[in-house]
């Protein structure tokens, strides 16, 4: 059964997002970078996936909420073709705290931005994938964290718990859908150079922790990317409700 090569990469403009949506374009998908509010970010990789050869577009949506997310998928929809492929990537984190000090605003934003949006895309993408409702399948993955396992204490139990639940929705929806067309998997990142940790108020938090992980180093985001693109493509026929970690070794 032939399926378009088509893939929405949330949160695509920095990070894992972003070198995700390079390796798919390699790989000759049509990507469509989804991102919030850095245009210069997301303007300099549409220009080099372009300059590359490669097909994409660009929308701005916040995927935590409902009508944007509509949108984004009808844009993709009309200017791209039905999407094969979801990456939900996007994901927020604040500053390091106990949980006795956070906020319930602090804690609700967490889970609504980082559960709320794999949910909302999830549902469209599996609306448009599904061989129940006329699709020819495809495939999601979903950015969980390391965090999902160790709970993050003292520093982010509010990301902790909403990647825990990335985890069990992976599961749950796997299962929903594996003899429809739909595969779903999840990667687990560990400790990874990216600008995130800059806004949990530690941009040097890897090299603190690199000598508690067993290869002594942090991980790149291409070295994520690529379990991302491996779950993507028919590499991985077989494999569904799993989960990769790309963590060195913890």
């Amino acid at each position: 059964m032939s399926i378009n090569k088509v893939a929405i990469v949330t949160g695509a403009s920095r990070g894992i997002g972003a070198e995700t949506a390079k390796l798919l374009a390699e790989k000759g998908y049509s990507v469509c970078i989804n991102y919030l509010s850095n245009d210069a970010a997301v303007e300099k990789l549409k220009n080099e996936i372009l300059e590359s050869g490669g097909t994409c577009i660009s929308v701005k949506a916040d995927v935590s909420v409902s009508s944007e997310v509509i949108r984004l998928f009808e844009t993709v929809d009309h200017e791209l073709g039905c999407v094969s492929v979801l990456v939900n990537n996007v994901g927020i984190l604040k500053n390091q705290c106990r949980l006795d000090e956070m906020s319930e605003q602090r804690f609700s934003e967490v889970l609504r931005v980082n559960v709320m949006s794999c949910f909302l895309c999830s549902k469209e993408a599996v609306k448009r994938m599904s061989i129940k409702y006329g699709g020819s399948g495809g495939v999601i993955v979903n950015v969980s964290s390391g965090a999902s396992k160790t709970g993050s204490p003292n520093e982010y139990t509010d990301y902790a718990a909403s990647k825990g639940a990335i985890d069990t929705l992976t599961r749950g929806l796997a299962l929903e859908v594996a003899a429809e067309g739909i595969r779903v998997n999840a990667v687990r990142p560990g400790f990874i150079y990216t600008e995130m940790h800059a806004s949990g108020g530690e941009p040097d938090r890897v090299e603190r922790l690199k000598s508690k992980i067993p290869m002594q180093r942090g991980g790149k985001p291409k070295e994520v990317a690529e379990a991302i693109l491996w779950l993507a493509t028919e590499k991985s026929s077989f494999v569904t409700g799993s989960f990769i970690d790309p963590a060195g070794g913890l």
